[in-house]
């Protein structure tokens, strides 16, 4: 079993249906919720995204398979295993998604899924060309090193990945409090998806939304403040080659100019950080509107 297939390769015919469907449920319930340009620039990415994997992959799996000489434990195949490791490989995919959004290196790469102004199934296949690039892989390295069989982990990757693609829809509407409260769902990943202050950079979750719970970053979507969706400053064009590098393009630009002793902070502080403080990040734009909202419901002297 030192190989396993990739369940994601199974999973794209019924990908590729749900689009189907819900642009069909979108065309009588709501036709804004897909843009003929939008959609064909996601699956676009997604393709490329299919190539880099393809390409980058033999040298992730090498990486991983000499880690793995070098684990603490001998872990084999027996099913016990199975659920742990998808356990443990969702908690470190919230430690990656999460500094996705903190450090800009990794936002560059992370920031291609984010940047389309709808979110539909289709806003689920915009992925990344550049994650090879990034070093989103070392997030994972800690499973090699404990133990997991490379095939095991990179089988229940691609399972979170294909959990991950259904939670992006307006269609489905909140679900039973008992699933809510466990399970990322597509409530919880619209809050993650938007813009609007009050939700920037929370609801991290991959599979399991107790991870926000525990560490902090929850936040339940609200009916009086729908979501909005895209980026803080949106690409304003449906170009691939700018949805793929725009944020590359940005962090050269921004070093070449920057002072010597702050050229590595835009690389790897926060989405929007400047030297100067002329520019905002998440933090200063739900500081700012939390000042707002404090000065509204202030009672009058």
């Amino acid at each position: 079993m030192d190989t396993l297939p990739n369940p994601i390769d199974y999973a794209v015919p019924a990908f590729v249906v749900l689009v189907l469907a819900e642009m069909l449920v979108a065309r009588a319930r709501d036709r804004h919720r897909y843009c003929p340009r939008d959609t064909l620039t996601s699956l676009a990415l997604g393709l490329g995204s299919t190539v880099a994997g393809v390409l980058s992959g033999g040298a992730v799996f090498a990486l991983a398979t000499w880690l793995s000489r070098y684990a603490v434990f001998s872990i084999g195949w027996a099913w016990y295993w199975w659920p742990l490791c998808f356990v443990l490989d969702d908690l470190l995919y919230y430690v990656f998604h999460r500094s996705a959004h903190r450090v800009r290196w990794f936002w560059a790469s992370h920031v291609i899924h984010h940047s389309s102004q709808h979110y539909n199934l289709s806003t689920a296949l915009r992925q990344t060309w550049t994650g090879f690039v990034s070093a989103a892989f070392l997030f994972r390295l800690p499973l090699f090193l404990i133990g997991f069989p490379p095939a095991m982990v990179f089988f229940v990757a691609g399972l979170n990945l294909i959990y991950q693609f259904w939670i992006h829809t307006e269609a489905v509407g909140r679900l039973p409090r008992p699933i809510e409260a466990v399970m990322n769902t597509p409530s919880h990943h619209r809050v993650h998806h938007a813009t609007n202050a009050r939700y920037l950079d929370t609801n991290y979750a991959g599979v399991f939304i107790v991870w926000d719970k525990l560490f902090g970053t929850f936040t339940p979507e609200r009916d009086d403040d729908r979501p909005r969706y895209g980026l803080v400053k949106d690409l304003g064009s449906f170009s691939l080659l700018w949805a793929a590098f725009h944020e590359w393009v940005g962090i050269a630009r921004d070093v070449a100019a920057a002072p010597w002793r702050h050229k590595l902070g835009y690389i790897w502080r926060p989405p929007g950080w400047s030297h100067d403080g002329s520019r905002d990040t998440s933090e200063t734009i739900r500081a700012k509107w939390a000042e707002r909202e404090r000065s509204r419901s202030a009672p009058l002297p």
